[in-house]
């Protein structure tokens, strides 16, 4: 490699690994649990699996899934130290269809859980057994 060719990778756009993003960015507590959702196939960036080792600049799209939760997000800025919460806000823009799409889900969510029936009180010893019966097959 000549010189002319490395002052041009050093004065390109930086980039960081897609899990040390991820987790500076707080979408993972650990930077273990990011790589994990990486190569689970949870993260795509513009639209293509990611590997761990994926590096990840300035402008492009990542879609992140967690759960039942989809994030469709515009890297802003890149960095590979997490920092607080506010920090963290600053490194990602995540798109109007996206927040709406979170919101509906979760109004949807929130519906199912008042529409299911709650038990008024805790199970009786004979009502456990029953439960523990139906549960395992005995």
């Amino acid at each position: 490699m000549n010189q002319a060719s490395r002052k041009s990778e050093s004065t390109a756009a930086p980039a960081v690994r897609v899990d040390k993003w991820l987790w500076a960015a707080r979408f993972f507590k650990t930077r273990s649990l990011a790589s994990t959702a990486v190569k689970g196939g949870k993260v795509e960036i513009d639209g293509h699996k990611a590997k761990p080792s994926a590096n990840v600049r300035a402008g492009q799209q990542l879609r992140i899934t967690k759960g039942e939760v989809v994030f469709e997000i515009d890297i802003v800025d890149v960095s590979d130290k997490r920092g607080p919460a506010t920090q963290a806000e600053t490194l990602y823009s995540e798109t109007e269809a996206s927040r709406e799409r979170r919101a509906e889900r979760a109004a949807e969510r929130r519906a199912a859980r008042i529409s299911m029936p709650r038990p008024t009180s805790r199970p009786d010893k004979k009502q456990r057994r029953q439960l523990r019966r139906f549960k395992h097959g005995d």
